[in-house]
């Protein structure tokens, strides 16, 4: 019995030492896009088997409850701006003159168009916060050893996926790959990361494609032109009010 009580605390210390290691990776990856602010420039390519359109973008970060993403081209959507403050997620239309608060309903819809969905963009649901981790085997990306982590939304958590499955490299933590799947357990999208570069002193992939599963021909990049990070950005840039004066 002694025996039998010892193996199953063992096991349960193994799993629980995993499920801790998942996440640090998960938390080191994520810290490694984010820092404790990010001020990016960057170019969103929409691609379509009859058309390609771009969007030039500014974003602003800071740590997982702030962000704002202006376009500043092409002109049609210059101007409009998506502030998340926390949980809550708001648009300024410069056309309607309207500040709208996206419901969570929408975070699941695409952006702007694009094959990114607003979650993506403006990061409402953290996955460090959101997500049991586990490691789940290991593979070789871009001459890259990874980890391979399943993350599964926690119970209470208002997330858009039922399951992502991501590849982190083992060296500098990068996320090289990550599979987004719907309730029904079915490949919805898949995010490739590439162009790896120093920016700003830190080593990162600049260039991301999200390529759909059912739709032949489709996909979007988006591309890091400039990114500083850990520069001070008060929280009072980060209001309703700031999203009309861009």
């Amino acid at each position: 019995m002694k025996t039998s009580a010892c193996l199953v605390f063992m096991a349960f210390f193994s799993l629980t030492a995993t499920a801790q290691q998942a996440t640090e990776v998960v938390w080191k990856a994520d810290q490694k896009m984010r820092g404790s602010t990010m001020q990016a420039e960057m170019v969103i390519r929409t691609i379509r088997p009859a058309w390609t359109r771009e969007m030039n973008c500014k974003t602003w970060m800071k740590g997982n409850s702030l962000a704002m993403i202006l376009i500043t081209a092409p002109a049609k959507d210059k101007g409009v701006v998506f502030l998340k403050r926390k949980k809550e997620v708001w648009t300024w239309v410069p056309s309607l003159e309207r500040t709208v608060k996206l419901p969570p309903s929408m975070m699941g819809q695409n952006w702007m168009g694009t094959d990114f969905t607003n979650d993506d963009l403006v990061k409402e649901s953290s996955v460090v916060e959101d997500y049991n981790h586990t490691i789940t085997g290991d593979t070789v990306i871009q001459n890259r050893p990874c980890f391979i982590i399943t993350m599964i939304p926690k119970p209470d958590a208002a997330v858009v996926w039922s399951k992502v499955i991501t590849c982190i490299d083992k060296k500098d933590f990068l996320e090289l790959n990550c599979r987004f799947y719907d309730e029904d357990g079915k490949l919805i999208n898949t995010m490739n990361s590439y162009d790896i570069k120093v920016m700003d002193d830190r080593l990162i992939p600049t260039r991301f494609e999200m390529i759909p599963t059912d739709k032949k021909g489709h996909k979007t990049e988006m591309i890091y032109k400039a990114v500083r990070y850990n520069q001070p950005i008060d929280d009072r840039f980060f209001t309703v009010e700031k999203t009309q004066t861009l």
